[in-house]
């Protein structure tokens, strides 16, 4: 094989292939290929949460008229960089406070454009509102907006505002890789507590929820939210004033929002965004102030 990391799970970069060639004006030839790079650890924790990506391999063709990959078919995860001036794209902000008249390309949503009856940067200036439709299982008609993990270790946070009436009516932050596998810190309502914050989620189709870990919260008034990952670990946090950070619910296993657990895709990569849902009347209205997502 030209190119290849079967056989050899030792290899930082895995499931190679897929490649494009391309030549430099100086001669020099590279492949463009998809990869994956798993988490470190046990075999049966190298999972490649972070789905597929792009690599770049030198390549040469030899007198026979093969082309072959300088250092052996393995996927090299450093290479000499091409002799030609940097293009830097310029990043992301960390932030996004939702001012800008439309949506940053690295925002998704789920199998449907983006429609101003259901998410709106114009209803509410400063604002990214949604408004709940479908559940979280459903395959089509959702209100969520999400963004590839692209880092092994990052930080997401957002500040909600949102009045649900029922339990039918819930938003909030979710880590998903479909809607079988996803990690959910939403506010919802119950009619003997009021207006709480808690957890759902949902793994190889089981649905649960953690109403252990329920947080009752002031009605009318903003709630910040974020979730940390490093590696495996997992975890959502809340803040009532934007500055004390608590954590809620368990640490959960983000390896499991992953290419090798999930039953679907295979090849979409986990991804964190905002979300709400109203499985009665879809009236619900949630407003996010701002989207950060912090590299580690």
């Amino acid at each position: 094989p030209i190119l290849t990391a079967r056989d050899k799970p030792e290899l930082s970069l895995q499931k190679a292939g897929h490649a494009s060639i391309v030549d430099t004006p100086a001669g020099d030839w590279y492949l463009a290929h998809l990869c994956a790079r798993p988490l470190t650890g046990p075999e049966e924790g190298r999972r490649c949460m972070l789905g597929r990506e792009t690599a770049l391999q030198a390549c040469a063709w030899t007198d026979d008229g093969w082309l072959r990959v300088h250092g052996g078919p393995d996927p090299q995860q450093t290479i000499p960089a091409p002799p030609l001036p940097p293009h830097p794209w310029p990043p992301l902000p960390a932030k996004d406070d939702f001012d800008a008249p439309t949506l940053a390309l690295c925002y998704q949503s789920l199998r449907e454009p983006l429609a101003e009856d259901w998410v709106s940067l114009t209803q509410r200036p400063g604002y990214l509102r949604l408004r709940g439709r479908a559940s979280l299982s459903c395959c089509f008609t959702q209100s969520l907006i999400a963004r590839r993990m692209q880092h092994f270790s990052f930080s997401v946070e957002t500040r909600l505002e949102c009045e649900p009436e029922n339990l039918q009516q819930m938003a909030g932050l979710i880590c998903l890789y479909d809607r079988m596998n996803y990690r959910y810190c939403r506010v919802t309502y119950d009619e003997a507590r009021g207006k709480l914050l808690g957890l759902q989620l949902c793994e190889q189709s089981r649905y649960d929820e953690l109403p252990e870990h329920d947080v009752v919260i002031p009605a009318s008034a903003p709630v910040s939210l974020r979730v940390t990952v490093a590696d495996r670990a997992l975890q959502f946090y809340y803040s009532l004033d934007g500055e004390k950070w608590t954590p809620i619910g368990p640490v959960f296993d983000a390896s499991k929002l992953s290419d090798e657990y999930g039953t679907e895709g295979r090849f979409t990569g986990a991804f964190v965004g905002l979300c709400a849902q109203d499985l009665r009347d879809q009236a619900l209205l949630a407003d996010f102030d701002y989207f950060s997502y912090l590299a580690e």
